[in-house]
C-alpha cells in the first residue's frame, strides 16, 4: 500500500491542492499545521486514532490514582476490620488490571498509528519536496539554490518533520490528556484545592511556552548553521580528486570547522535555554505543591475533606502538572519540526508558477520546426552583464544550422534558450512563428534532443539512461538507438551488457562512452529538434568518424542547431554563424565564409594547421578493417558500481559482526566528560528529587490520618517549607544538567561530524568508487547519523542516569521502611524491564535497513539537483521522482510493522505495571492484616516505588531514539574506524620536497576494486625521463585515464609497481607526492566561491601577482577582467556560471600556479575553441618546458609534439615513439588515427 500512497499524490500536471491558499505566510512563520502539509484522508483517520489512543492512554493514570485514593482510604479507615478492607482492596485490585488492559490497547493504538502516520506524511513531503525543486526554473538553481541546502531539508529536515509527528505529538497529546483529565478528577472531588492549584497554572504554562519559543529560534539558526557545513562537505566530496590532487584535504576540513563552529553557538545557548526553562517550570511546580499541602492541611482539619481524598486530588493535580513538564521536551520537538516543515512548505508553496509554467500554454498536433531568435537580449540572472546582444537569425525547418565562435561568446547560451531554460530580457524566440513564452514547456522540450558538452548519466543502467529520452522505449528502440550512436558494440561487451550500472555520474565509463551513451538517449525520442553542444567533443578520432556519420543520419530531416569548436565537424551545415560577445559578426555557408576571409576563415586555417600533421603517413588499414581493434573490450567500463550478491553479503556480515558497542560511544566522547561528570551531578540531584518529593508527602498523608488537629499543621507547616526550598533548588540544578548535557552533545556531534569528514577525506578514491560511499549517502550519514549519535549518548544519558538516580534513592528508602512490600513490588519490575527490552530487540530487527534507505533516496535526489538541466531537458522530473518514490517505499512498508511492535511492547510494559500495584496494593492489605508493619511505613515505601516504576517505563520508552542511535552509531564507526587502503600521509615513509620526475610502469596490472574479476592494465611497462613529455593515445576506454589515476596514486596497482625517480611510489609520502604533481582533468571541478580563490585553490601561499600572472600564463586572463567583478567573480555551484572553455582555463591556471614538477594533463584542452586552444596549448607548452609530462589525448594535433607517443590497447602499450615514427610504421593503429583526423580537418 505504501508505495501507492506516495504515488498517489503526485499531482503530475495538476496545481497541487488548494492548501497552499491557506498558508500563505508559512514561509515566514512556522505553523503547526504546517507540519501535516502532506496527509490524506487515511494520515486524518490514522491522526484521529493515534490522538484518541494516546489521550485514553493519558488519562488512565488520573484514573488509577482514584482507585488508589479508595484502596489508600480502605487501608487507613478500616485497618480495624479485616475482612471489609480485604474485599475492599480485592476489588480495586481488580480495577485496576482492567485500567491496566485499556492502557494496553490505548498505548499500542497510539503509537501505532502516529508512527505509520509519521513515516507516511514524511515520506510523501520529502516527494513533494522533491517534485517541486524539480519543477524550478533553471535561474533559480543559478540563483537561490546556491544558498539553499536543497539535500539538508530533504534529508534532516525530513527527518524532524518525523519526529515530530511519528514520536513527539502521541507523547505530546498524553501528557496534556493527562494534565486535563487530572484537573476534571481533581474538580469533582475537592474542588477548593483544584481551583488553587488552576491559578498557578497559567505561570507554569508561561514559562513552558516562553522557553518553547525560544528553544524554536534557537533551532532554526542552529538548522542553517548545519546547512552551511553540509554544503562545504557535498562540494569536497564530490569533487573529491579534485581535493586529493592539490593536497586540499586540510583546507577542506578548516572550512567544515568553521561552519561548524557556527552551529556548536546556537547549541550552547539553547542548551542554557532548556535548563532554565525545564528548571523554572517544575521550580514553580515544587511551590505549588508547597502551597497545596499547607491548603489541604487547612481543609483536613476543618473536616471539608478526608486524608485520602486530599491526597488523591493533590497527587492528581501533581501529576498532571509533572505531565505538563513531560510535555515541554516534546513541545520542543514539534517546535523543532514546525520550523524544518515551513522550510520545506515554503518551497511547496513557491511550486505553483513553475507548475503552471510547466503545464499551461499551446501545444501543436504538428511542428514544422522553424526557429527564430528576433532582437535576443539577455544575461544571467546571477550575473548582470550581456551575454547576447540584439541577437536575430532564423533556421528553417529541417536546416541545420551551426553556431561557432571563442570560448565565453554565448554560444551554449543558445541552446539554453531554444529549450527555454532561460526567457530573454528583451525579444522573442519563435517557434513556427509562436513566441515560445506562450507555448506548453514540457511539450516543447519533448520535441527536443540534447547531447552536451559534459553528459549527465545517471547512477543506473545503461538501458535506464537511455530510456530517459523516452520512458516507454523497449529493448528493440534502446538498441536501435545505441546502433545508430555506435554504442551498442561496447557495450555488448559488458559483462552485463545494457544492465551494466555507470556509477555515480556515470564515473565508471570513459568520456566517449558516456557522450555515445547520450548520443543514444537524444537519438531515441525521435526529436524535431536536435540540439547539439559540442556533442563530440570527448571521442578519439575513431569513435568521432563513426558517431558524427552517425549524427549525420540523425540529423537529416530535422532541425539541427550545433555548437561547436571543432569545425570539421560544422562544414557540412547549411549555415553557420559566428559570434563575438554575444553578437553575430558572420553569417553563411562553410564555402561562402572560407572565401570571405574572415573571424571564421581565420579559425579554419588556425585548425588546419594544427591538424596538417606528418602527411607521409599512408596507413594500411581502412576504418572498418581496424575497427574490431578500436571496439575491443572495454576495460573502464566495467569499473562497475555492481557488487557481486555474494561480495554484499560478505560486507554486509563484515559490518555486522563489528557492530559498535555504547562504549565505543563513550570512548569517542573522552574529552567531554568533564562537562558529562557535571551533568551527571544535576541529573542524580534531579532524580533524588522524586522519591524524596514521594515521602514527602507520604508523610503528610500519614499525618492527615491522625486525630491531632495541632501535629497535622506543623508536619504540613514543615513539609511546605521544604518544597519552596526544593523548588529554588530546581532551577541551578536542572541548569547543571541539561547546559553541560547539552554542551556535551554539541560537542560530540561537531566532532563526530568533523572526525567523520576528516575520514571520509583519508579514504582512498577506490572507496568511493562503491554505491554504499556515493556523495549523496556520505552527505545523509554526516548530517543525519552524527545528530542521532547525540540523541543516543547525551540526550539519553542525561534520563538514564537520572533514572538510575531516581531508582537507587527509590530502593534504599523503601527498603529502610518496609522491605516485605518493598521486596514484592521490586520483583515485578523484571517483568517490566523484560518487556520493555523485547520491544527493543524487535525494533533493532525491523529498523535495520531505515537509515540506508534513506541515503538512497537521498543519492537519487542529490544525482537529480547535480544533473538538473538535463532532467529538465528530457522532461524527466517524473521519472526521477518516481524513482525516489520507489527508494522512500522501502522504509516506509516497515514502519507499519515497526509501529504495531513498539506499540505492544510499550503497552505490554505498562500494563504489568498495573498489575504489579495491585499486587503490591493486594500484598499491603495482607501485611496490614497479619500486622507485620503499620499503615504509614507501607504506604511511603509504596508511593515511592510507584514513581520509580513509573520513571522506567518512561526511560524504556526512550527505546527507538536509543535502538535508532545505536544503528546510526554503526555507519558512524564504519567511516571512523575504516583503514584506507592508502594512507595519504604515513609518517614512516619518505617525504619529497622536491623530484626530478622520473616515471617508469613495470609491469603494471590493474583492476579497479568495484570490479576486480576485470583487468584495465595487463602488464602495462612505460619509461619516461624527467623533463620529457609523454602523450598516452588510444581508443575510448582503453585505460588512458587511468595511468594518470596511478600516477597520483588514486589507486594502487595489482601487481606491478610505479616508480618515481626510481622510488617506488608506495615508499613515498603521498601529500607531500601529490604537492609536487598538477592534474588538468578532462571535466574541471571548480569550488562554488569566486575565480581567485578557485585559482589561489592551487598554492594558498601564492599572492595576488602570482595568482594573475597564472591566469595570463592560462590565457584566462582576458575574459576575467571583462567580468563586471574581475576576479571576484562568483563561478557558482562546480563553476556552472562559466562556459566550459572558461572552466578548463581557470582550471590550468591553478594547475600552473602549483608549479609542479610533474604535469598530468587529462583531455586539458578538449573543452576550449581553436582560439582558446592554441592559445593556452602554448600556455601549456611554456608550462611543460622542464618539467615532466603526461598527456591523455584524443585530439592528436596536441599531441605530436610530445617526445614520445604511447598508444595502448586492451590495457598494454601495443606502439611507442615519436609522431613521426609512428605515423612512419605501416599499419600503425596511430597512423591510422591520425589519417582520420586529417579526412575531417580538410
Amino acid at each position: 500500500m505504501g508505495e501507492v500512497e506516495i504515488l498517489s499524490n503526485q499531482d503530475y500536471g495538476e496545481n497541487p491542492t488548494p492548501k497552499v491558499e491557506l498558508k500563505t505566510d508559512s514561509s515566514s512563520k512556522a505553523s503547526f499545521s504546517g507540519l501535516f502539509y502532506a496527509a490524506d484522508k487515511w494520515d486524518l483517520l490514522l491522526m484521529l486514532f493515534g490522538s484518541i489512543g494516546a489521550c485514553v492512554h493519558g488519562a488512565a493514570l488520573p484514573i488509577f490514582f482514584v482507585l488508589f485514593g479508595r484502596m489508600i482510604d480502605s487501608l487507613g479507615h478500616l485497618s480495624s476490620h479485616p475482612h471489609r478492607m480485604s474485599s475492599e482492596v480485592c476489588k480495586n485490585s481488580l480495577y485496576l488490571v482492567y485500567l491496566g488492559l485499556v492502557v494496553f490497547v490505548s498505548s499500542w493504538i497510539g503509537v501505532a498509528c502516529w508512527m505509520q502516520t509519521g513515516e507516511r506524511q514524511t515520506g510523501r513531503l520529502r516527494f513533494k519536496y522533491l517534485q517541486s525543486v524539480l519543477r524550478k526554473d533553471i535561474k533559480f538553481f543559478d540563483t537561490i539554490a546556491k544558498d539553499k541546502n536543497i539535500l539538508f531539508h530533504i534529508s534532516s529536515d525530513a527527518t524532524l518533520v518525523q519526529d515530530a509527528i511519528g514520536d513527539k505529538i502521541g507523547h505530546g497529546l498524553r501528557y496534556l490528556a493527562q494534565f486535563f483529565v487530572g484537573f476534571t478528577v481533581g474538580f469533582t472531588s475537592v474542588w477548593q484545592l483544584t481551583l488553587l492549584t488552576l491559578a498557578i497554572v497559567p505561570l507554569i504554562a508561561f514559562a513552558g511556552g516562553a522557553y518553547t519559543v525560544i528553544m524554536s529560534t534557537l533551532s532554526e539558526k542552529s538548522e542553517a548553521a548545519y546547512a552551511e557545513a553540509g554544503k562545504v562537505a557535498e562540494e569536497n566530496i564530490s569533487q573529491v580528486r579534485t581535493v586529493y590532487s592539490f593536497v586540499g584535504e586540510k583546507r577542506a576540513i578548516e572550512m567544515y570547522s568553521m561552519s561548524l563552529q557556527n552551529a556548536l553557538k546556537f547549541g550552547k545557548k539553547s542548551g542554557l535555554a532548556k535548563g532554565v526553562g525545564i528548571g523554572f517550570t517544575y521550580a514553580l511546580l515544587f511551590c505549588a505543591w508547597a502551597l497545596l499541602l499547607w491548603y489541604a492541611g487547612i481543609l483536613v482539619q476543618h473536616h471539608r475533606t478526608n486524608g485520602g481524598k486530599a491526597f488523591t486530588t493533590i497527587i492528581n493535580v501533581i501529576f498532571s502538572g509533572f505531565a505538563l513538564g513531560q510535555a515541554a521536551p516534546n513541545l520542543a520537538a514539534i517546535a523543532k519540526g514546525k520550523v524544518a516543515a515551513a522550510n520545506i512548505v515554503s518551497m511547496l508553496e513557491e511550486d505553483i508558477e513553475s507548475t503552471r509554467k510547466l503545464n499551461s500554454g499551446m501545444a501543436f498536433s504538428k511542428v514544422a520546426g522553424n526557429i527564430e531568435f528576433h532582437e535576443v537580449y539577455f544575461a544571467y540572472p546571477s550575473r548582470q552583464n550581456t551575454v547576447l546582444e540584439n541577437l536575430s537569425f532564423s533556421i528553417g525547418a529541417g536546416k541545420k544550422i551551426a553556431v561557432v565562435g571563442p570560448s565565453g561568446s554565448g554560444k551554449s547560451t543558445i541552446i539554453s534558450m531554444i529549450q527555454r531554460f532561460y526567457d530573454p530580457i528583451s525579444g522573442q524566440i519563435l517557434l513556427d512563428g509562436h513566441d515560445i513564452k506562450t507555448v506548453q514547456l514540457s511539450w516543447l522540450r519533448g520535441l527536443m534532443g540534447l547531447v552536451s558538452q559534459e553528459p549527465a548519466l545517471f547512477a543506473t543502467t545503461i538501458a535506464e539512461n537511455i530510456l530517459y529520452g523516452k520512458p516507454n522505449a523497449d529493448m528493440a528502440h534502446i538498441i536501435e538507438a545505441s546502433i545508430a550512436a555506435n554504442a551498442h558494440s561496447f557495450i555488448q561487451k559488458l559483462p552485463e551488457s545494457y544492465q551494466t550500472h555507470v556509477g555515480e555520474g556515470g564515473t565508471q565509463l570513459s568520456g566517449g562512452q558516456k557522450q555515445r551513451i547520450a548520443i543514444a538517449r537524444a537519438t531515441i525520442r525521435n526529436p524535431k529538434i536536435l540540439l547539439l553542444d559540442e556533442a563530440t567533443s570527448a571521442l578519439d578520432s575513431e569513435s568521432e568518424h563513426i558517431v558524427q556519420q552517425s549524427l549525420n543520419t540523425v540529423m537529416s530531416n530535422r532541425t539541427t542547431v550545433i555548437v561547436a569548436h571543432r569545425l570539421s565537424t560544422v562544414r557540412d551545415v547549411d549555415t553557420i554563424i559566428v559570434l563575438k560577445n554575444g553578437q553575430i559578426i558572420e553569417k553563411g555557408n562553410h564555402l561562402e565564409l572560407i572565401s570571405k576571409g574572415g573571424e571564421y576563415s581565420s579559425l579554419v586555417s588556425l585548425q588546419t594547421n594544427s591538424g596538417q600533421t606528418g602527411s607521409n603517413s599512408n596507413p594500411q588499414n581502412s576504418p572498418d578493417t581496424n575497427r574490431t581493434n578500436f571496439e575491443d573490450f572495454d576495460p573502464i567500463t566495467t569499473n562497475l558500481n555492481t557488487l557481486h550478491p555474494n561480495e554484499k553479503n560478505q560486507s554486509a556480515s563484515r559490518s555486522s559482526r563489528n557492530t559498535p558497542s555504547i562504549w565505543d560511544l563513550v570512548k569517542l566522547n573522552q574529552p567531554e566528560w568533564p562537562y558529562a561528570v557535571v551533568g551527571s551531578v544535576g541529573a542524580i540531584l534531579a532524580g533524588m528529587q522524586a522519591p524524596l518529593f514521594a515521602l514527602g508527602i507520604t508523610y503528610i498523608l500519614t499525618s492527615f490520618y491522625s486525630r491531632d488537629n495541632s501535629k497535622i499543621k506543623d508536619d504540613v507547616a514543615h513539609a511546605s517549607l521544604i518544597f519552596v526550598a526544593a523548588g529554588v533548588v530546581t532551577i541551578p540544578i536542572y541548569m547543571l544538567q541539561h547546559y553541560f548535557y547539552t554542551l556535551m552533545g554539541e560537542r560530540l556531534t561537531t566532532r563526530v561530524r568533523l572526525s567523520m569528514f576528516s575520514a571520509i577525506l583519508s579514504n582512498e578514491i577506490g572507496w568511493f568508487d562503491f554505491d554504499e560511499n556515493s556523495t549523496g549517502s556520505l552527505l545523509s550519514k554526516l548530517a543525519a547519523d552524527a545528530t542521532l549519535v547525540r540523541s543516543a549518548l547525551a540526550d539519553r544519558l542525561s534520563t538514564i542516569v537520572q533514572n538510575i538516580a531516581l531508582t537507587l534513592t527509590a530502593f534504599v528508602i523503601s527498603f529502610i521502611l518496609s522491605w516485605r512490600i518493598a521486596l514484592v513490588v521490586i520483583s515485578t519490575f523484571p517483568l517490566l524491564i523484560a518487556a520493555s527490552l523485547t520491544e527493543q530487540l524487535f525494533l533493532k530487527g525491523f529498523g535495520g535497513d531505515y537509515t540506508t534507505a534513506y541515503s538512497r533516496a537521498t543519492s537519487v535526489a542529490r544525482e537529480a539537483m547535480t544533473n538538473i538541466r538535463t532532467v529538465a531537458a528530457f522532461g524527466a522530473e517524473d521519472r526521477v521522482s518516481t524513482q525516489f518514490a520507489a527508494e522512500l517505499n522501502r522504509p516506509g512498508k516497515q514502519a507499519r510493522l515497526r509501529g504495531h511492535i513498539s506499540g505492544i511492547g510499550y503497552g505490554f510494559s505498562q500494563l504489568l505495571a498495573f498489575c504489579s500495584y495491585a499486587l503490591g496494593l493486594w500484598y499491603a492489605s495482607v501485611l496490614i492484616q497479619h500486622k507485620n508493619s503499620n499503615f504509614g511505613d507501607i504506604i511511603k515505601s509504596f508511593m515511592v516505588l510507584i514513581i520509580t516504576a513509573l520513571s522506567i517505563a518512561e526511560t524504556l520508552a526512550l527505546a527507538p531514539d536509543i535502538v535508532k542511535g545505536t544503528q546510526a552509531l554503526g555507519s558512524v564507526f564504519e567511516i571512523l574506524n575504516r583503514v584506507s587502503s592508502i594512507n595519504p600521509d604515513h609518517r614512516d615513509l619518505l617525504v619529497v620536497d622536491n623530484i626530478k620526475g622520473d616515471i617508469e610502469f613495470r609491469n603494471v596490472s590493474f583492476a579497479y576494486p568495484t570490479r576486480p574479476e576485470i583487468k584495465v592494465l595487463n602488464g602495462l611497462n612505460l619509461k619516461l625521463m624527467a623533463g620529457n613529455s609523454l602523450a598516452v593515445v588510444g581508443p575510448s576506454g582503453s585505460g588512458k585515464s587511468t595511468v594518470i589515476g596511478l600516477v597520483t596514486r588514486f589507486y594502487d596497482p595489482d601487481l606491478g609497481a610505479v616508480f618515481i625517480d626510481s622510488f617506488d611510489i608506495k615508499k613515498l609520502n603521498l601529500k607531500s607526492l601529490r604537492k609536487r604533481i598538477g592534474l588538468v582533468q578532462q571535466e574541471p571541478s571548480l569550488f562554488s566561491t569566486n575565480i581567485y580563490e578557485n585559482i589561489k585553490y592551487g598554492n594558498e601561499n601564492a599572492s595576488e601577482i602570482e595568482v594573475i600572472n597564472a591566469a595570463k600564463l592560462a590565457n584566462a586572463h582576458e575574459f576575467i577582467s571583462r567580468m563586471p567583478e574581475g576576479y571576484k567573480t562568483e563561478v557558482g555551484s562546480k563553476g556552472v556560471q562559466l562556459s566550459g572553455g572558461q572552466k578548463q582555463r581557470v582550471a590550468i591556471a591553478r594547475a600552473v600556479l602549483k608549479d609542479p614538477s610533474i604535469l598530468l594533463l587529462d583531455e586539458a584542452t578538449s573543452a576550449l575553441d581553436i582560439a582558446s586552444e592554441r592559445l593556452v596549448q602554448e600556455a601549456l607548452d611554456k608550462l611543460m618546458e622542464g618539467r615532466t609530462t603526461v598527456l591523455v589525448a584524443h585530439r592528436l594535433s596536441t599531441v605530436r609534439n610530445a617526445d614520445s607517443i604511447a598508444v595502448l590497447q586492451n590495457g598494454t602499450v601495443v606502439e611507442s615513439g615519436t609522431h613521426d615514427m609512428l605515423v612512419g610504421m605501416p599499419g600503425s593503429v596511430y597512423a591510422h588515427l591520425v589519417s582520420l583526423q586529417q579526412e575531417k580537418s580538410m
